[in-house]
């Protein structure tokens, strides 16, 4: 039977230092928090004394409603800050606990506990400004003993140091992330920031605006702060990513986990009176905090999970473009990752990432909060709201990169985006002409999508030009008034000119079968060689020239990513087969998989 931490009731209420105290949990009870998150408060024993003021940091809450923690069993604390109250009691918000014996294996309540009077002893003293600190730190990376006693004293231990100007501390006692809650005023934190958006503006019935967001990490947790308008001018350019700063003021509301992956209940919003001021003592708070899973365990997690994951970048694509559904042009670059467990996945970046993403010397890339899709099996995706990192200084990477340097660069790997063939987007799930055909592909709900290697046999020039709308973001087609003027029905404008766009028709064969598809403005470009603006000239100019290009372009073999899907028109059903990108064949490449194709069937 695990022996209780006698006396560790009194030091805790009296804010002296108990390192690891084991307590019985004596009774637990919730408490609703309108419209914030429930919180729950447990009265603890220490076999003499029992003390209520003890509560769950919101992280914990799971271990409460899962009944891990219920009355009677036998936990040790880990982890814990004592906030003190306008009426100077105090209550311990508990960052981290162990069970060490379930309520049912100890049958009751150890001892004769009686409650535990506060306000007596040492209580009575006047109040610190400040929390005592956190009983065990759990650093991110290896320290020495001297290295961690001078971490915690620079911790939660001290004030924010009043020497620096405008220093949020004076007043507020720095405290850790996961003890943050609407009921605490005067605060401040100490914090690194891991990621920072870039501004977003918006403009509505209400007028105009303009926010950016940023996540914040301490060793305790992590944070979204977001800011608008003022604040956005105030403190976008001060804020640099991978710094530590003091934050202090801010208001605290309930997350919408709708538009973040940080795990917190809450969510920072700067105001007028915040402040977020340089920390120069800043080596002891970790970098990012990460949860990594093995790219093994993705065929595990549900579609759309939030996950962190690290490997490393096999390969990586270029840079494309494509266009949304809102007109708007974005980058676009997929790259593959693998990790000790051999497993390989599908990572697609976007915007800026994609455009200065360098995957020479193959990099070790770790993600947090990427976004999971059953898109080709399985593959993931990061968002604005994900953190990218490049080699990163954390022991797993070294791990992972001691690994690939001895063994893993042999291995070739089990792609999670090939598991599925024929249901998503991945350059992987390889097919004959013929195959898409006898697998039926496309007459599904969904689209599917397939790489193959075909040689165009036919284009089809006529009416592969279109007049469209200038502007950037739009691509409809415009009407010519023959006044000089192109009206855009969609933009409800008039324009003095137009830009050309692209929709070309070809018919591309293999060994096996042929195929009609449907290119548009890249990759026709891509394959004719010729850009839509030069072609429209052309056409209009030199029509014998216009011919050539169409006849040069004849015969040649690519690499084409297709996209088909049963479409019904005049109540006639079809396969439209789209061209979404289109490469010159790699032969290396292209040997290699034709060669490990040919081994796996002389195994079968």
């Amino acid at each position: 039977m695990a022996k209780l931490s006698e006396g560790a009731i009194e030091a805790l209420s009296n804010g002296s230092r108990c390192n690891d105290p084991v307590l019985q949990l004596v009774n637990i009870r919730k408490i609703e928090g309108g419209n914030g998150p429930s919180r729950f408060r447990v009265m603890m024993s220490d076999g003499l004394h029992t003390m209520t003021s003890f509560m769950l940091c919101t992280q914990l809450n799971c271990m409460a409603e899962d009944n891990r923690l219920a009355p009677n069993c036998i936990c040790v604390l880990k982890r814990h800050v004592t906030n003190i109250l306008k009426d100077g009691r105090r209550v311990v918000i508990i960052l981290e606990i162990d069970v060490l014996k379930s309520a049912a294996e100890v049958g009751g309540k150890l001892g004769d506990p009686i409650p535990y009077t506060e306000g007596k002893g040492p209580q009575s003293a006047p109040v610190p400004a400040i929390a005592p600190a956190p009983e065990k730190r759990v650093p991110l990376y290896p320290q020495s003993k001297n290295e961690m006693n001078r971490g915690f004293n620079r911790d939660f231990e001290k004030k924010a140091p009043s020497a620096m100007p405008g220093t949020p501390g004076g007043l507020s006692k720095i405290v850790p992330i996961a003890s943050l809650n609407p009921y605490q005023s005067k605060w401040t934190i100490r914090a690194r920031i891991t990621n920072k958006s870039s501004i977003r503006t918006w403009s509505n019935s209400r007028g105009d605006g303009k926010l950016f967001s940023m996540e914040i990490v301490d060793e305790s947790g992590e944070i979204r702060v977001t800011g608008f308008n003022q604040e956005v001018d105030k403190f976008y350019s001060l804020i640099e990513v991978g710094k530590v700063y003091y934050v202090s003021k801010c208001s605290l509301k309930i997350a919408n986990k709708q538009y973040t992956s940080v795990k917190n209940d809450y969510e920072m919003t700067l105001n007028g009176e915040s402040t977020i001021i340089p920390c120069e003592d800043s080596c002891d708070v970790p970098m990012v905090q990460c949860d990594f899973i093995t790219i093994a365990d993705l065929e595990n997690k549900d579609k759309d999970s939030i996950v962190d994951v690290i490997g490393v970048c096999k390969s990586v694509e270029d840079v494309t473009r494509l266009t949304t559904k809102t007109n708007r042009e974005v980058s676009k670059r997929t790259l593959n990752l693998m990790d000790m467990s051999g497993k390989v996945v599908t990572v697609t970046l976007w915007g800026e990432e994609a455009e200065t993403f360098d995957g020479s010397g193959q990099p070790i890339v770790a993600i947090k909060a990427a976004k999971l899709s059953d898109f080709g099996g399985r593959s993931l995706s990061a968002s604005f709201s994900s953190t990218l990192m490049i080699n990163p200084d954390i022991p797993e990477a070294y791990k992972l990169r001691g690994w690939y340097d001895k063994d893993g660069h042999t291995m070739t790997g089990q792609s999670l985006t090939e598991l599925r063939g024929g249901s998503g987007g991945g350059n992987t799930n390889w097919k004959s002409l013929s195959d898409v055909k006898s697998e039926h592909l496309g007459h599904g709900d969904k689209a599917d999508y397939f790489t193959c290697v075909a040689t165009i046999v036919f284009l089809r020039k006529e009416n592969c030009l279109y007049q469209a709308c200038p502007t950037q973001d739009c691509n409809k087609k415009v009407l010519d008034q023959q006044n000089g003027m192109f009206r855009c029905e969609k933009c409800d404008k008039e324009f003095p000119n137009f830009k050309y766009r692209l929709i070309l028709s070809a018919n591309i064969a293999d060994y096996a079968d042929n195929q009609w598809v449907t290119c548009f403005q890249e990759s026709a470009e891509a394959i004719l060689g010729q850009n839509a603006a030069y072609l429209g000239q052309l056409r209009d100019s030199n029509e014998t020239a216009f011919d050539e290009v169409f006849q040069h372009a004849n015969f040649n073999t690519f690499v084409f990513r297709n996209r088909v899907k049963l479409e019904t028109y005049n109540d006639e059903s079809r396969i439209k087969a789209t061209v979404m990108d289109v490469k010159p064949v790699d032969h290396k490449d292209y040997s290699q998989r034709l060669i490990m194709n040919i081994r796996k069937l002389a195994a079968a």
